[in-house]
């Protein structure tokens, strides 16, 4: 998946002033007006990270953000406002599981590393998750495999580290477990 940012703020200035900060950034940019837009283009595309106002008409950041958290939980969620308290920093955290809240006037700097950290943050979810799907998959190999060849999983290895075949396995089920294995490693 391509590197995308979102950027949602009812303020054209804001909006044009990220994107801006970001142009020399290797993501794919995309502003939306507010949260009903912003949820329009979530439907058409996927995104890596959204950086969201806070206070904005008909919905709140808040608000969005915590739809991006149903609905696209993957997509890692950044607060940005001129409206900072305490308690709409609790709020936004508890309702969209924010990864970061900056504040206006925002520093280039801290923006930049806030969307790189997240971009981070998405990438290795992504492949936890990819090697999570590896690992199920060659644990029920696996039990297949001893299943059919009982002891087969079990790995003894001599003093110098080379694995040790059972003794009662016959050449037919080594020659059938080697063929077997250069067949998966050929697909």
């Amino acid at each position: 998946m391509r590197d995308r940012v979102l950027i949602v703020d009812d303020d054209m200035n804001v909006l044009a002033a990220l994107k801006r900060t970001l142009a020399d950034e290797p993501y794919e940019v995309a502003t939306a007006n507010g949260g009903e837009e912003a949820m329009s283009l979530m439907k058409e595309r996927r995104f890596k990270v959204v950086v969201s106002d806070e206070r904005m008409p008909g919905m709140t950041g808040g608000e969005f953000l915590g739809f991006v958290s149903t609905r696209h939980p993957e997509t890692v969620r950044i607060m940005l406002t001129g409206h900072a308290s305490l308690e709409a920093a609790m709020k936004a955290v508890n309702q969209g599981e924010i990864y970061r809240f900056l504040t206006k006037p925002w520093s280039d700097v801290d923006l930049k590393l806030a969307i790189r950290g997240a971009m981070e943050k998405y990438d290795t979810a992504e492949k936890l998750q990819r090697l999570t799907k590896l690992v199920k998959n060659q644990s029920v190999e696996l039990k297949i495999l001893e299943r059919r060849f009982p002891g087969i999983i079990r790995l003894d290895r001599d003093e110098r580290g080379n694995l040790v075949i059972p003794e009662d396995m016959s050449r037919e089920e080594i020659a059938e477990i080697m063929a077997e294995c250069e067949k998966e490693n050929h697909t």
